[in-house]
């Protein structure tokens, strides 16, 4: 990360050329929404959920194999990847797509997130000062300087550099959090030189608090954004409070903008997001849990490694089509891989993860463009929350 000088802005660019996303709303089931998005590396069909490759690829898979789960859409980190190779790099080998080898659209993240969770940043209203973890040099990363990274990489997606705070907040810290993310919004669309290739998304913040979102949210309505995010959840807050948050957040943003919810996660959080009207995204859990044995079912999440899977020779779920499931793979010899510390444990287990998520969101859209979310949401929720009972494996004697 090329460390610069704070500067005042630039002039603004050039909004008046065709937008780089549209947005349109194909059905809604309650609040639930079906959409699509279109940006120049192609078509998002939402609710969607983007898997997390953090350094420019997701872990132990191939993007071969990610566009084989029937993901259309994948998020880098800005941070991560302007320490590593860095931006200038990936700018002259042609851009992030070509970077990575992924022909579908990219969003990065701003890398206000990895900054602020790093050990004695300083956080002003000029900048986030923080210490190199490569070179341990002492760097600014303020809003100009996260919107050039992330103009150079080149992603369909970019995200405005905010202050995520953290749970619990007090109203006075989520306050000043608003108030600095506004601030430095009207920075990011200053300093935003690619508006015609690259949508640039407001987030709103306000931690726990329903008047700061609003107030927030309003704002950044304002302020025209191609589309929007909610940010400052699944940062601890539990899965009743992230409810809450998005429940009240989601219908303050306009209806023919696109939603995305930043880090969320769980089956059970992405069900009950869904239903509040949210459109996208993104997670570690299916790559990171597939890592650790941990594997998701249509019945619950299960762990390959417990004992009782050695001599298992069911698939990991017999629902399922992905390649580990309907490749002949037993949870009895991915329960073998990982005692054997194979790297091929952790390829199978993300592959049946990555698939799992797709196929979630996949039915969710099915459900709502029948009119019927509310219904496909019981329904999953009724049989997820119990874990494959052992009536369920195919134990050899």
């Amino acid at each position: 990360m090329d460390e610069k000088p704070y500067a005042e802005a630039p002039p603004p660019p050039d909004h008046t050329a065709k937008p780089a996303l549209s947005f349109e709303l194909e059905r809604t089931s309650d609040r639930a929404r079906a959409g699509r998005i279109e940006t120049p590396h192609g078509s998002i069909h939402t609710p969607a959920f983007m898997p997390v490759g953090t350094h420019g690829a997701l872990k132990a898979m191939t993007p071969a194999q990610v566009a084989d789960t029937r993901a259309e859409v994948v998020l880098a980190n800005t941070y991560h990847l302007a320490l590593r190779p860095g931006e200038g790099l990936v700018e002259k080998l042609g851009g992030l797509h070509t970077f990575m080898q992924w022909s579908g659209p990219i969003l990065t993240d701003s890398g206000g997130f990895q900054v602020f969770s790093l050990p004695g940043v300083e956080i002003t209203d000029k900048s986030a000062r923080f210490k190199n973890e490569v070179t341990g040099k002492t760097m600014d990363l303020t809003p100009e300087r996260s919107i050039e990274i992330q103009n150079r990489l080149g992603a369909d997606i970019i995200m405005a550099f905010d202050e995520c705070t953290p749970y619990p907040a007090t109203r006075d810290m989520a306050g000043q959090g608003v108030r600095r993310t506004l601030q430095w919004m009207e920075r990011c669309l200053r300093a935003h030189a690619r508006p015609e290739r690259q949508a640039l998304f407001g987030i709103v913040q306000g931690s726990t608090f329903p008047e700061l979102r609003e107030a927030c949210a309003a704002s950044l309505v304002a302020m025209d954004c191609p589309g929007y995010a909610i940010g400052g959840v699944s940062v601890g807050e539990g899965h009743e409070l992230l409810c809450e948050v998005t429940d009240h957040a989601a219908p303050l943003l306009p209806e023919n903008k696109p939603r995305y919810l930043m880090g969320v996660g769980l089956p059970e959080d992405l069900i009950a997001c869904i239903g509040y009207g949210i459109d996208l995204f993104d997670c570690v859990i299916p790559t990171r849990y597939a890592r650790s044995a941990t594997v998701f079912t249509s019945r619950g999440r299960i762990r390959l490694t417990n004992r009782r899977f050695r001599r298992d020779a069911f698939p990991v779920d017999a629902s399922c089509d992905c390649y580990t499931c309907t490749g002949g793979f037993t949870r009895a010899y991915i329960h073998h891989l990982f005692a054997a510390n194979e790297v091929l444990s952790a390829v199978l287990c993300s592959i049946h993860n990555v698939r799992f998520y797709q196929r979630l969101v996949a039915g969710a859209r099915s459900a709502i463009l029948t009119n019927d979310y509310a219904a496909f949401a019981r329904d999953f929720m009724a049989h997820y929350r119990n874990e494959p009972a052992e009536a369920e494996s195919h134990t050899l004697s």
